[in-house]
C-alpha cells in the first residue's frame, strides 16, 4: 500500500510539471511570418512537382509567365525574406521565445531543406531524361544517384538546424558569425542555379553554343553542388552574419562602397545572375578562407576565422 501511494504521488508531481510546461501565450505577428516561411517552402514543392508533370507548359498569372521550376526557386527566396523578417520583428518587439525558435527551425527544414532538394530532384529527373536519353540500366543508376544526393542534402540540413538550436541562444543580437554554412544560404545556391537556368539562360538563345554549355554545366554539376553545400552546412567552417557584421551600427565607408557595388551588380547582370554570384560566392568564401589559412598557412584557428575572440566565443569554436 505504501509503495502504491508513493507511485501515485510521483504521477501527480509529474502531471503538475507537465502542466507548468504547457505553452499559454505566443506572439502572433512573428509566428505568422515564420509560418509564411514554411508555406512558401510548401508552395515551392508544389510548383516543382507541377513543373515535372507540366513539361514545357509555363506558369501564367496576370502578366507573369515563367517555368514552374523557376517559380519554385523564387518561392524559396520568398521564404528567405520571411525567415529574415520573423527574427527581426520578434527582437524589435522584445518577444523572442523558445517557441519561436523551434517553429522557425521546423519551417526552415521545409523551405531550405526539403524544398530545394525536391526541386533539384525533379528538375534533374525531367531534364536529364530528355537531354541524355539514357539506357534503362544507366537511367536507374542516375535516378538512384540523384535521389541519394537529395537525401544527403536533407539530412545535413536537419543536422545543421538541430546543432544551431543546441549551440545558440534565443537572442541572436550579438551573434556575428555562423559555424557552418547557414541552411538558407545552402538553399540559395541550389535555387539560384535553377532560377538562372530556367529564367535567364533561355534569353541567351535556346540552342546556341552558350546555352548548350551553360545547360550542361548547371545540370551535370547540380548534384555535386548539393553534396558540397551539404558538407559545408555540417562543417565547422565559420561564416559571417552579414546583417550584424556589415549593416548594423556604425560601419566604415568601405561597407557603403560594397553595398553600392552589389546594387550595381544586380542592375548590370540582372537579378538571376546576381543571385548566383552572391550565394555561390558566399558559400565558397568561407571554405576558401578556411583552406588558405588553415591548410596552406597552417595558422591557428583564431586567425583563419577573420573574427575577434569575442565573436568566436559568441558563436562557438569552429573546431570543437
Amino acid at each position: 500500500m505504501l509503495e502504491s501511494g508513493t507511485n501515485k504521488a510521483k504521477k501527480r508531481n509529474l502531471l503538475r510539471r507537465v502542466r507548468r510546461q504547457r505553452l499559454k501565450y505566443i506572439t502572433i505577428l512573428p509566428s505568422l511570418i515564420t509560418l509564411l516561411n514554411g508555406i512558401c517552402g510548401f508552395a515551392a514543392i508544389g510548383f516543382a512537382s507541377k513543373g515535372f508533370s507540366a513539361g514545357l507548359v509555363n506558369f501564367s498569372f496576370h502578366r507573369i509567365e515563367l517555368p514552374y521550376f523557376a517559380i519554385a526557386g523564387y518561392m524559396i527566396f520568398c521564404a528567405m525574406i520571411a525567415d529574415m523578417l520573423d527574427g527581426r520583428v520578434a527582437r524589435m518587439s522584445h518577444t523572442t521565445s523558445s517557441f519561436g525558435g523551434q517553429l522557425d527551425s521546423l519551417c526552415d527544414i521545409v523551405s531550405f531543406g526539403v524544398a530545394p532538394a525536391f526541386l533539384m530532384l525533379k528538375i534533374l529527373e525531367y531534364k536529364l531524361t530528355v537531354l541524355v536519353e539514357p539506357t534503362p540500366v544507366f537511367s536507374d543508376f542516375l535516378s538512384r544517384f540523384i535521389w541519394l544526393t537529395a537525401a544527403i542534402y536533407i539530412a545535413c540540413a536537419a543536422i545543421r538546424l538541430a546543432r544551431f538550436n543546441v549551440e545558440n541562444e534565443e537572442d541572436e543580437t550579438e551573434h556575428m558569425s555562423f559555424v557552418g554554412l547557414p541552411v538558407p544560404a545552402a538553399a540559395g545556391v541550389l535555387a539560384s542555379l535553377v532560377v538562372f537556368y530556367e529564367d535567364m539562360l533561355p534569353s541567351l538563345g535556346t540552342g546556341s553554343a552558350v546555352y548548350n554549355i551553360g545547360e550542361s554545366l548547371i545540370l551535370y554539376s547540380l548534384p555535386f553542388v548539393a553534396i558540397g553545400a551539404a558538407l559545408l552546412m555540417i562543417s565547422r567552417i565559420p561564416y559571417p552574419h552579414l546583417i550584424n557584421q556589415y549593416f548594423k551600427g556604425r560601419k566604415p565607408v568601405t561597407h557603403l562602397f560594397w553595398s553600392v557595388a552589389i546594387i550595381g551588380l544586380i542592375y548590370l547582370c540582372g537579378l538571376q545572375s546576381a543571385l548566383v554570384i552572391s550565394f555561390c560566392g558566399f558559400s565558397l568564401s568561407g571554405f576558401v578562407r578556411w583552406f588558405y589559412y588553415r591548410i596552406i598557412l597552417k595558422a591557428p584557428r583564431q586567425t583563419y576565422t577573420g573574427l575577434s575572440v569575442k565573436l568566436a566565443e559568441t558563436t562557438g569554436s569552429p573546431d570543437d
